[in-house]
């Protein structure tokens, strides 16, 4: 297969999932708008792109117009995907690993995707979490816990971005943190930015400046905590329920 297939080969698989996930969702709306954050552009942008007001994008995403049918949808992920490529396809690529491996990774504890989003405000309350950086809050589509040292140690980059699942706007829980510092060094050199990043066993007076400056730089917000681990995802596990109840 030549480069060019290649390339035409993951659009299409990565457009097929992105329409998949968002027509099948019992709030598409949500679904389409954790889309376009993971890709990180702007309605503005799409509703450009496709020629159509911006009001348009917003009222889909946030359900006061319609459901959007299979052909708007479609329309609205090949935007996505267009503007990234032509902005260079780093999000694309950044997908290819997770498209073309369903292996999960030893580091990963826990994984949980949210229906409807999770504030940082409420993320840090069920998790007794300090705020080390605000940073730029995003809303949480989900959360993953990681062994932060079979992570880093083992982990080569392609393979730390699967650690995201489908949506980097989630959690990020680091375990086994001595310092906070190397889980920040490890997002930085990556093309996907978690939403969050929570740093396990440690206390906020703990977290070395340098992961605080970094987090601060990538403008992520940085938590800490120190509550015992099994509660921790417990806590995470039963939000997820309970939206999925509601």
């Amino acid at each position: 297969m030549t480069e060019d297939a290649s390339k035409e080969n993951l659009r299409h698989r990565l457009a097929e999932k992105m329409a998949g996930e968002i027509t099948l969702s019992d709030k598409p709306g949500e679904a389409l708008k954790k889309w376009r954050l993971n890709f990180e552009i702007a309605q503005t942008d799409i509703s450009s792109y496709l020629g159509v007001s911006p009001s348009v994008i917003s009222d889909y995403e946030s359900g006061r117009r319609k459901s959007p049918g299979t052909l708007i949808v479609s329309k609205i992920v090949d935007a996505l995907i267009n503007i990234d490529s032509e902005n260079g396809g780093h999000k694309i690529h950044a997908y290819e690993g997770m498209l073309y491996s369903d292996q999960a990774s030893k580091a990963v504890y826990a994984t949980y995707e949210y229906t409807y989003p999770m504030q940082l405000a409420k993320l840090a309350t069920l998790i007794e979490a300090d705020v080390a950086n605000r940073g730029v809050e995003k809303p949480l589509y989900g959360f993953t816990v990681v062994d932060s040292k079979k992570a880093i140690l083992e982990l080569s980059s392609h393979e730390f971005q699967k650690l995201y699942g489908w949506s980097t706007e989630r959690a990020m829980i680091f375990t086994k943190v001595s310092t906070g510092k190397s889980p920040m060094v490890a997002i930085r050199v990556t093309n996907l930015k978690p939403a969050a990043v929570v740093l396990h066993g440690l206390s906020i007076r703990e977290v070395d400046p340098m992961a605080k400056k970094m987090a601060e730089v990538d403008r992520i917000p940085l938590l800490a905590t120190t509550m015992d681990l099994d509660e921790l995802i417990e806590a995470l596990k039963h939000y997820s329920q309970y939206q999925v109840m509601e």
